[in-house]
């Protein structure tokens, strides 16, 4: 734990999403969690009280929008409107995990961009700013009209590759083109090349066929992704994989959203170890022996403190984070 940061100005609350997750952080600036009652009325509304004077302060909530999605927005909807009521200086929303991120476009006619109306709706309520962790479309900083710091898992990963000898002879794999920008940040924190997996299917009907662009024969591949769902192409990838020759597959991904049938494919699956952070609470039944995760806590901490001070942000995107076990 750090020491106690001594000026009273600086509060930083947790709703209900990710408490575990929210005291690390809080561990880590060196500052109480302030103290607040997030409870519901009988029909199911949403009471908020904070319990402390937080007039004129700078406050940071933190507050993953993860499943249940809907009622952890609306929490971080009525707090924001309740800090704003309350005088706070600035209102820093620190959202490990976007929800309906994967909304950030118009795929096909008559699509919502829901990602947008988040952002909409947030800065409606009342935010100053909008701190972020791997956002699954960089455009979606873009939706608000505050500043946003988006914070970048790849350097913890990296740190728990490197910790633990995984990344002698590694290759870095994205499962679909369009994760090759992250496959190459983790890359190049572990000098390590990239492979891609191409997916294609032929006509309708059609299994998918997976071709491997690199060599990953003989070699030890680590896949990466944003964030990990239902798990059907980070198992399906792992299994492409090893039929090309690999030695060994893990995975990793910074948002493990993990439902449906998830868990039991990555049980099933040649996976060796998948890597993720703590962006979202995972309940027991989700914490495999095939599952490591590692805490964000320090990464948003560190930020945190930055932010408060007016320090920039932009060394914790280009260097290690030391400390990931």
């Amino acid at each position: 734990m750090s020491e106690k940061y001594n000026d009273p100005k600086l509060k930083i609350f947790a709703l209900n999403s990710n408490k575990p997750l929210a005291q690390r952080i809080a561990d880590e600036v060196g500052v109480d969690l302030g103290k607040t009652s997030v409870d519901r009325f009988s029909d199911g509304e949403i009471r908020i009280n904070i319990e402390e004077s937080i007039r004129g302060c700078h406050v940071y909530v933190i507050q993953s929008t993860s499943a249940p999605v809907n009622d952890n927005l609306m929490e971080l909807l009525i707090m924001v409107d309740a800090l704003r009521r309350a005088s706070a200086e600035t209102i820093n929303v620190v959202i490990p995990y976007y929800g309906y991120a994967r909304q950030d476009r118009k795929a096909r006619s008559r699509e919502p961009i829901t990602a947008k109306l988040v952002a909409n709706m947030l800065e409606t309520a009342g935010i100053t700013r909008v701190v972020a962790l791997d956002l699954h479309a960089a455009q979606i900083q873009g939706f608000f009209d505050v500043p946003v710091d988006h914070l970048m898992g790849a350097p913890l990963l990296a740190d728990y590759f490197i910790n633990h000898g995984i990344d002698k002879d590694a290759v870095v794999v994205s499962p679909d083109h369009g994760g090759v920008t992250r496959a190459r940040a983790l890359a190049e924190f572990l000098k390590a090349p990239i492979a891609i997996i191409d997916k294609r299917r032929p006509r309708a009907n059609v299994a998918e066929i997976m071709n491997i662009i690199g060599d990953v024969k003989g070699k030890r591949c680590i896949m990466i992704d944003d964030m990990i769902d239902t798990a059907g192409t980070i198992t399906l990838g792992a299994q492409a994989l090893m039929d090309a020759g690999a030695s060994e597959v893990y995975a990793s991904c910074t948002h493990p959203v993990l439902s449906g049938p998830a868990i039991e494919r990555i049980a099933n699956s040649p996976i060796k170890q998948l890597v993720v952070t703590d962006s979202i609470q995972l309940p027991k039944e989700k914490q495999i022996d095939k599952l490591k995760q590692i805490s964000v806590g320090p990464l948003i901490g560190d930020a945190i403190k930055r932010i408060y001070e007016n320090k920039p942000v932009s060394p914790l995107f280009h260097n290690r984070f030391h400390g990931a076990e």
